[in-house]
């Protein structure tokens, strides 16, 4: 079967953006500096952004007798014989995008970078520094008395703190999701793809100059899953004038890869999570989902393991598992002009046909396939009803959406009360969580991209053939999904995914034939190891949505912190306090501002004179939403037809031949 080449995101690795009064040129070459990209960007324009792309791909010989001859133009133009009109403005590597408050528009570029992991070759890089520069010259510039202060909030959003990209790896998509298109046949992908021929046409013309004309045209790619990506309102604007190579799209989350040695094979293990730019905000300001079915602190996990020995996804060997988190989706809040630490929990809207909760799973279907497994683990006895409420109407919820799903493809519902568990002496909790992660693990399966190894099938293990998900010829696939949550889904959540990720990554090394049983016991390296990249990434999502890092670890859970431990909890729990009631709201203007769910208009109300966002988070207190779903019939048709395969894995959805699945 022919096989497409790798998908391509953005060829543009090195930029220079150049000056002149009326002018600024953006030069873009890939990494070896051999082909070169230019924009061109209109700087008399004081409100509208005018971009020209005419696609040429230069040589450097071209650029440099390009860059020649618009110094001279500039400078015989501007009579200044003796100084240059082309000033060199900024070195970068990428573009995050485009934005404009109340003035002109600005050109955010990414000026520093660090390279986190490598997955078959491809570079994972974080964002450690950026440029905001403000396109129009200051002849046109009509000032604004607002204009800094909305700087100032967008400005709030740091970019430099756990937000991630990379050339030519799709980080929006799982290593399964972007194998599948590598592997898609030629034909198929040329039907999906996504092409834009335009007839090129001179973008120096009015500068005095000629250059060569050429066509440009798209590559093969695949379009990014919009909901992990944070720049997109950022790109919105540019999206249909210039090359696909200039669109770098960027995610928020974490990132961590660590080397293991095992019996001298060197084995990388990638631990990634995407944090959802869908109802996006902090703790107590974003609970439970909006009107769309998007619901708060929701983050997709995935962990890579890979035989460093042969870095390529054609020839090497890749195993992937994903879990997600997310806020329990009901319409619900916490009110925290109480100044009480457990502010109490409102149901806000009743839904007794689970409207949102049927929206929430039905993209869940979509992305993921079957079964669905939800982990609860909010409390389920208390003296004084608390986060009892939210259990009550999860269970209430689940229960009437599963009486319409085909029964091989119900919502699997799992509650267990971890706090109840944690203080009694006789259980141990990692004990009871590692039960759960085998069932789960067993259901959903995990994605291996090469078939059995020959040592399993000399030696099979009978936890082997009871594995759920899709066995294909190339390899496995993982069908389904386990969403854990607790209220905040951070210290108790974290432990549980860590208990998961546990136990696939044993069945991922057994997988590629690195021991010999789908077991990992807790006092070996491989599993401190995999520890440490979980405390992280808790610790990072946790400072993200909380304004704090963990309170609770596994070590807490295993019962074997330090002593010390203890009173650091209680200064992250302090912590935690402090940024939730004082600095969340600022934090939660910034990210609307940064995500484009406000746009600054003149003459309407400024952002920090709303007495509320919920109105720009549900759609529907705005404008009448298209006419509401059937009550029965809640999900959509295409995409229950190909369960308990993902639809948006639409090759394999498309072509169920050569695939045994079991649940």
């Amino acid at each position: 079967m022919p096989t497409a080449a790798a998908p391509i995101i953005s060829s543009v690795q090195k930029l220079v953006l150049y000056e002149t009064r009326a002018r600024y040129f953006l030069v873009g070459s890939n990494n070896a500096e051999t082909k070169y990209r230019v924009l061109k960007i209109d700087r008399t324009e004081p409100k509208d952004l005018v971009i020209i792309d005419d696609r040429h791909v230069y040589t450097q010989q071209e650029v440099r007798e390009l860059l020649g001859r618009l110094d001279l133009g500039n400078r015989t133009k501007m009579g200044q014989k003796g100084s240059s009109g082309l000033f060199r403005a900024v070195s970068a590597f990428g573009v995050v995008g485009f934005v404009r408050f109340l003035e002109g528009y600005y050109i955010v570029l990414i000026t520093k970078r660090r390279k986190m992991a490598d997955i078959g070759g491809h570079a994972i890089y974080k964002v450690e520094d950026t440029n905001m520069i403000y396109i129009p010259n200051d002849s046109v510039r009509v000032t604004h008395p607002d204009e800094a202060r909305y700087l100032r909030i967008f400005q709030n959003v740091d970019l430099s703190s756990n937000f991630y990209f990379s050339y030519s790896y799709d980080l929006s998509h799982s290593l399964q999701y972007n194998l599948t298109v590598l592997r898609m046949p030629l034909e198929m992908l040329k039907s999906e793809m996504t092409q834009n021929r335009q007839e090129s046409f001179d973008i120096f013309e009015d500068e005095g100059l000629i250059t060569q004309g050429g066509s440009g045209v798209f590559g093969i790619c695949s379009e990014p899953y919009m909901k992990y990506v944070w720049n997109g309102e950022l790109l919105d604007i540019i999206k249909s004038t210039v090359h696909r190579d200039w669109l770098l799209y960027i995610i928020h989350g974490f990132c961590g890869q660590s080397k293991l040695l095992i019996y001298g094979r060197p084995v990388y293990v990638t631990l990634i999570a995407r944090r959802s730019s869908k109802f996006a905000g902090t703790r107590f300001l974003k609970r439970g989902a909006n009107c769309e079915g998007d619901v708060a602190n929701e983050v997709e996990t995935e962990q890579i393991l890979c035989d460093a020995s042969v870095m390529s996804f054609t020839a090497g060997s890749y195993s992937s598992y994903v879990q997600v988190r997310g806020s329990v989706p009901l319409y619900w809040s916490q009110d925290i002009s109480t100044m009480m630490p457990k502010p109490p929990i409102t149901l806000d809207q009743a839904d007794p046909f689970a409207h949102v909760a049927a929206l929430h799973f039905d993209q869940m279907f979509q992305r993921f396939g079957s079964p669905i497994i939800i982990l609860n683990l909010v409390k389920e006895r208390e003296k004084r009803k608390h986060e009892r409420i939210l259990s009550e109407e999860l269970v209430a919820a689940v229960t009437y959406l599963n009486q319409f799903l085909p029964p091989e493809h119900t919502i699997v519902y799992i509650p267990w009360d971890m706090a109840k568990y944690t203080k009694s002496k006789l259980c141990n909790v990692l004990d009871r969580l590692n039960v759960i992660a085998e069932s789960v693990v067993k259901k959903t399966g995990f994605f291996v991209n090469r078939p059995d190894s020959y040592c399993s099938i000399l030696r099979p293990d009978e936890k082997w053939n009871e594995l759920g998900g899709c066995v294909i010829p190339t390899g496995r696939l993982q069908t389904g999904i386990l969403r854990t949550n607790c209220v905040d889904c951070l210290d108790r959540t974290n432990t549980a995914q860590f208990m998961v990720g546990k136990c696939a990554l044993a069945y991922q090394l057994y997988s590629l034939g690195l021991i010999d049983k789908p077991n990992l016991q807790f006092d070996t390296d491989a599993v401190r190891l995999f520890e440490e990249l979980y405390e992280d990434h808790g610790d990072t999502l946790s400072l993200q949505y909380g304004g704090s890092q963990l309170v609770h670890r596994v070590k807490t859970y295993r019962k074997i912190a330090p002593w010390t431990q203890h009173s650091k909890d209680i200064m992250q729990t302090l912590s935690r306090y402090y940024s939730n009631a004082f600095s969340d709201a600022d934090r939660q203007d910034s990210i609307n501002l940064f995500l484009g769910v406000f746009h600054p208009t003149e003459g309407k109300p400024h952002l920090w004179e709303l007495p509320t966002d919920f109105y720009l988070h549900h759609k529907n207190t705005m404008r009448l939403l298209p006419t509401r779903r059937s009550y029965t019939y809640w999900w959509t048709p295409e995409v229950i037809k190909h369960l308990p395969l993902p639809y948006d894995e639409g090759f394999l959805a498309r072509s169920p031949a050569n695939l045994e699945c079991s649940n």
